[in-house]
Formats: C-alpha cells, structure tokens, sequence
C-alpha cells in the first residue's frame, strides 16, 4: 500500500468509527444490549486495523 492509501484507509476507518459511537449511543439509550455489544466489538476491530496501518505508516 503507499502512503496515500494508507492515510485513506485511516481516514475512511475513523468516520466510520465516529459514526458507529453514535449509533452506540442511541442503541445504549433504547435499551438494545445485544445490538451495543456488537457494535462494540466492531469498534475493537476498527481500533485493531487503525492501529494496524498507523504502524504502516509510521514505517514508509
């Protein structure tokens, strides 16, 4: 992967990040337990594979 895609990758994956906590929080405030905590283990992915390319990243 270059730089570029890398960083868009990045980019994609923290929108994507941003826009799951929300959809967290009105599960959280709906009373869907089952539906948050597989939101959450998505969101452990997500931090999995940003970490993942950051170390990409960082070795270019």
């Amino acid at each position: 992967m270059t730089k570029s895609q890398i960083e868009s990758e990045i980019a994609e994956l923290k929108m994507d990040y941003i826009s799951l906590q929300g959809d967290i929080e009105k599960l959280e405030s709906t009373g869907h337990g089952d539906s948050v905590q597989k939101a959450e283990a998505r969101l452990a992915k997500m931090e999995d594979r940003l970490a993942e390319l950051n170390q990409q990243l960082a070795a270019l």
